[in-house]
């Protein structure tokens, strides 16, 4: 049973380490996003 809690512990971690990677590159596309929105509109 604490094998499978150390196990748990690790994927726990590996999977808050995806996580963040995936909100940095949600971010980044938000603000891809806003930059191409201004320029499309002439406000650059």
């Amino acid at each position: 049973m604490v094998g499978l809690q150390v196990d748990q512990a690790k994927r726990l971690k590996e999977l808050e380490q995806e996580n963040a990677k995936l909100k940095r590159l949600v971010a980044e596309q938000s603000l891809d996003k806003l930059v191409l929105k201004d320029i499309a509109s002439g406000n650059f």
